[in-house]
């Protein structure tokens, strides 16, 4: 596993006035995009501490460990981070469905012209 934005490097991310960064979830073989979910500064030492995505819930203002009660893990193989810093990339294994309606990834609609 390679993680990419190891604590040395935490610290040239820029998380916005919420203490969040945006962090994009892609499967890590096909380049699919799963997901899109928020971190703070404990999600992401979480993340590397782990292995396994660990994301914060704005709704429930709580940390959530993606898969603990569905099973559906993702394991980390790399975190990458923009030219920005301020959004994170994800590249995972994802053993199931990444989206909680048990769609394979949570950008499964379109939106049409018109």
């Amino acid at each position: 596993m390679d993680m990419t934005v190891a604590t040395k490097t935490t610290s040239e991310l820029r998380f916005d006035e919420r203490g969040l960064i945006p962090a994009i979830v892609q499967q890590y073989d096909s380049g699919e995009v799963l997901m899109l979910a928020w971190m703070n500064t404990e999600a992401l030492r979480l993340t590397q501490e782990t292995g396994t995505t660990w994301f914060w819930s704005r709704s429930r203002a709580e940390l959530w460990n993606k898969g603990a009660t569905s099973g559906n893990v993702q394991t980390v193989h790399q975190i990458l981070y923009d030219c920005d810093a301020d959004c994170l990339l994800l590249r995972v294994d994802s053993l199931g469905p990444a989206c909680h309606t048990g769609q394979r990834s949570c950008f499964f609609r379109e939106v049409k012209h018109g």
